[in-house]
């Protein structure tokens, strides 16, 4: 069982999509009033992750501006925030007589229970990815994040990259989770976005002592990913990275799934199965995407292939093309 929902309305007839996308909006997000040059044929995606209290979705529509009136908020408000992450076209957000204008990468957080106007421009489809959590889920009090509403948030550098990051992630591999994930992966992202409008607001007293240890460990997460072709990378150079103590980096992953070096070598095998599958990289050796994943020791990478996947890597690379050719 997944917690994925995909909804196009290109598998509707076209006279009918338009109202299905206004449909799907109000009872999935917020009800809003929608106003585009392309209602006659509206083509549009969402991707989207229920973890229970929070909502992600990926978004590809035309272009289209949105409002959301004072009688609608009467209508249905669930009390909620909603970020915003640019990921493709221009997005400009207008709440409590404040105007934002997204670049790429950019975010923005409004609130449900105001009105708030909305327009999304590009040559093609816009790209939008939208979070939505209760606003008693932030440890911050309300009265402290409003001065934020509305106000640009930079996703291309510290802890607004490790959210946009995660956020790009988790609906862009949604399938791959499962009910379980929901409670560990609501946590990271709220934790990431509370701890950046703490920033943004100096109130980092504010916030309790496991939201720092998340953002950490998120951190940590993020450094291993970029540095696994890296031989040297170890708990030590880990440690050393981000000034804390091995002793400290093992006891953050005391609740991980795997240990400091399994995860390393766990990430590194997922990126060799991935390459030893991908018919573009055939004509790259299987001790060549080892090294590429920080493997040195071929007979290590080997056994440890063996030992993860139940078969040599030469087996796997062999069966995986037989596969694709069956299927072709």
């Amino acid at each position: 069982m997944t917690i994925e929902t995909l909804f196009r309305t290109e598998d509707l007839p076209v006279a009918e999509r338009f109202t299905a996308w206004n449909d799907f909006v109000a009872s999935s997000f917020l009800p809003v009033d929608i106003r585009t040059d392309h209602s006659a044929d509206f083509r549009a995606t969402v991707r989207a992750l229920d973890l229970g209290a929070v909502q992600m979705s990926e978004v590809s529509h035309p272009s289209f501006e949105v409002h959301r009136t004072p009688r609608l908020i009467r209508r249905s408000d669930p009390e909620c925030y909603q970020l915003l992450l640019n990921v493709r076209g221009s997005l400009g957000v207008t709440q409590a007589g404040r105007d934002a204008v997204l670049d790429r990468s950019d975010m923005v957080l409004y609130d449900s229970s105001r009105p708030v106007n909305g327009s999304m421009t590009a040559d093609g489809a816009v790209t939008e990815i939208v979070m939505q959590l209760p606003r008693a889920l932030l440890p911050i009090p309300q009265n402290e994040i409003a001065p934020l509403l509305v106000v640009p948030l930079c996703g291309r550098e510290g802890i607004g990259a490790l959210l946009a990051r995660s956020l790009l992630e988790l609906t862009g591999h949604a399938d791959r989770y499962r009910p379980d994930d929901a409670a560990r992966l609501t946590a990271i992202t709220v934790d990431l976005l509370a701890a950046l409008l703490a920033q943004r607001l100096e109130v980092d007293t504010l916030l309790p002592p496991h939201v720092g240890q998340g953002v950490l460990l998120t951190r940590i997460h993020a450094f291993i990913q970029q540095h696994l072709s890296d031989p040297e990378l170890t708990p030590a150079t880990i440690a050393a990275a981000h000034q804390i103590s091995i002793r400290y980096l093992h006891k953050l992953f005391q609740d991980q799934a795997h240990t400091v070096t399994a995860h390393i070598r766990h990430s590194r095998l997922e990126h060799c199965h991935s390459d030893l599958a991908n018919p573009q990289l055939r004509s790259r050796s299987i001790l060549a995407i080892a090294a590429r994943w920080g493997f040195t020791d071929p007979a290590h990478f080997s056994r440890s292939f063996r030992a993860h996947y139940g078969m040599p890597p030469s087996d796997f690379r062999r069966l995986a093309g037989y596969d694709r050719r069956v299927r072709g």
